[in-house]
């Protein structure tokens, strides 16, 4: 008897475009001399393609990483506008990260990946630094693999933000 053929699985985000967002977030993180920084990059499904920690970086940074970008999926925008959206709803806030089983993170740094007909197909999440930078930094990577991102740029005044 024959083995059953394998079919490929299509994809629309690699895991080589993955490890070049990856590689775009920490240089950019590097160059702007940020503290340690954990990238997910999570496929439009929501599972994990691939996650880098950097040294430093702390444990609980991966499940924020991937808090921000799971929850920019969810909701179909970046995780900046549903802070900003959720930002007097905290009881709302709250039933989400229920419901997503504590996977929904609402702060700046969950940034959707487009695709060139501006269909998400996955999302970066980072954690490490202040939000604002860490989303600079998922820009960042997502342009230099070559996509688009939701947010187009990031905040005007990311450099000045502080923990």
């Amino acid at each position: 008897m024959a083995p059953p053929k394998l079919f490929d699985l299509k994809t629309d985000l690699p895991l080589a475009a993955a490890a070049a967002i990856i590689d775009g977030a920490l240089a950019a993180g590097r160059a702007a001399d940020m503290l340690p920084l954990t990238v997910a990059v999570l496929d439009a499904g929501g599972h994990l393609i691939a996650l880098q920690r950097q040294d430093g970086s702390g444990i609980l940074r991966v499940d924020i990483a991937i808090g921000k970008a799971w929850g920019a999926l969810g909701m179909g925008i970046p995780s900046r506008t549903i802070g900003e959206r959720l930002g007097q709803r905290p009881a709302f806030q709250g039933a989400l990260v229920g419901a997503s089983n504590g996977r929904f993170v609402p702060v700046p740094g969950g940034v959707l990946v487009l695709d060139g007909a501006d269909r998400a197909v996955g999302a970066v999440g980072i954690s490490g630094d202040t939000s604002d930078k860490d989303e600079y930094c998922a820009i960042v990577g997502i342009k230099q693999a070559g996509f688009t991102s939701a947010p187009a740029e990031p905040a005007e005044d990311w450099q000045q933000s502080g923990l």
